[in-house]
Formats: structure tokens, sequence, C-alpha cells
């Protein structure tokens, strides 16, 4: 099937209200202008060299998410032009994206990325660290910040009930977030979990917005930079 056509079945499965940020990472510009063509306008990256030549070279109105580690020395780079940042997992980032957000005059949307896997390898911030991690924020400092919501990737394994609970753990953690520290806030909204084996499962427990790249654009395609 095609991309169009990968990209269409995808959408007849998402209720209303679930967002669709297509995972372009590795896949090219061609690749992604089907998507673009076929209406999709929301696309995630994960290296920032890959997705500051994508951004110099595919349509402006595309919306960018960036979905993988971000190092803070690397937030100048993407600062001007990213829609939003699902990956923020410590203090330190966030106050790197609320130093370049002032400096450039934009306030960033960014995600709190939680560990819920299992796996050590995963990045994100530790759930049981809630309390203790917003103690030291200074929230009305961080005024160049749109805190959105959260984000999280399960275990990749065929346990399904593991998974659904690693996502219906990270969906408390936003409930609890919610409640204590950003009651009334209509921009924290968002549940980004959910990946290409995953997102019905990830919708089921709460999910807002999933991430799905090779259902629609087939294996990864190593580009060179």
């Amino acid at each position: 099937m095609s991309v169009e056509e990968n990209l269409i079945q995808v959408r007849s499965t998402l209720p209303i209200g679930v967002q669709l940020v297509a995972v372009s990472k590795t896949h090219s510009d061609t690749e992604i202008m089907e998507a673009y063509n076929t209406g999709q306008r929301i696309f995630g990256e994960n290296k920032v060299q890959e997705l500051l030549r994508k951004w110099e070279s595919l349509p402006k109105d595309i919306e960018w998410h960036f979905i993988g580690h971000l190092q803070s020395n690397k937030v100048r780079f993407i600062a001007p032009f990213i829609a939003m940042i699902h990956s923020v997992d410590s203090l330190k980032l966030l106050k790197t994206i609320n130093d370049e957000g002032r400096r450039i005059g934009r306030v960033i949307p960014c995600l709190l990325q939680f560990h819920i896997a299992s796996e050590e390898s995963k990045f994100g911030l530790i759930p049981t660290s809630v309390d203790q991690l917003f103690s030291g924020i200074d929230l009305l400092g961080l005024d160049h910040i749109a805190f959105s919501g959260v984000m999280g990737m399960a275990t990749f394994t065929d346990d399904v009930e593991m998974v659904k609970k690693e996502f219906s753990l990270l969906a408390a953690l936003f409930q609890k977030l919610k409640r204590s520290y950003f009651p009334g806030e209509p921009d924290f909204r968002e549940i980004s979990m959910g990946m290409s084996d995953d997102y019905l499962l990830a919708i089921a427990c709460g999910s807002t917005m999933v991430r799905i790249g090779s259902t629609i654009f087939g294996e990864r395609c190593y580009i060179s930079e």
C-alpha cells in the first residue's frame, strides 16, 4: 500500500479528539510530501540535524514535533520553529527551553516525558518524583513554556496487560499533574502515547495524541545526513 493509502487507513481508526503525529524520521521528503498532499500537517522527528534539513526544504505550514531525546545544547536550533517538544525529561532541559523561548520571543509548547516502561534504555522523568520535581520548579518563572501535557513510551513487548498498565500509569500521572499543578489550564490537555504497534490500546487508555511511523511510511529507511 502507498503512504496515502496507509495514512487514510490509520485515520479511519482514530476517534475524534485524537491527533496523529506522522513519525517521518529517516523517511524521504518525497514520502513526507505524499502524506502532506493527503492532508497531514503534523510530523514527528527525533534527530535535530535531520529535522533542520527537512524544515528548510519542506512546506512551512508543517507543524514539526520533536519526539526524541533532546540535548540542551541543541535546543537553540529548533526553538524558533518547533510546534511541540514531546521529550522534556529534566529540569535542566525545561530551563534551557524557557531561556531560548525568552531570547527569541516565543512560548514553546512542551510535554513532560515520563519513564513508564520496564526498559532501562528509555528516557523520561521518574513517575514517583513528580512532587519532588515540581517543588523545585518556579512555574511562573517558566513563562516561555506552555506546559501541554505528558508523553511516554510503553515497553516493547507482546504482553498486552503490561502495556495497558504502563499506559494507565501515564494517564493517571496526567490527571495528578492537571489536578495538582495545572488546574484550569486549557493548554495542559495532551497525553502523547501509542505508536504503530500499540496505539489502539493507548487510545483506549486515554491517549489524545499518537505517534505513528512504520504503519504509515513502512520500515525505516536510514538516510545519510
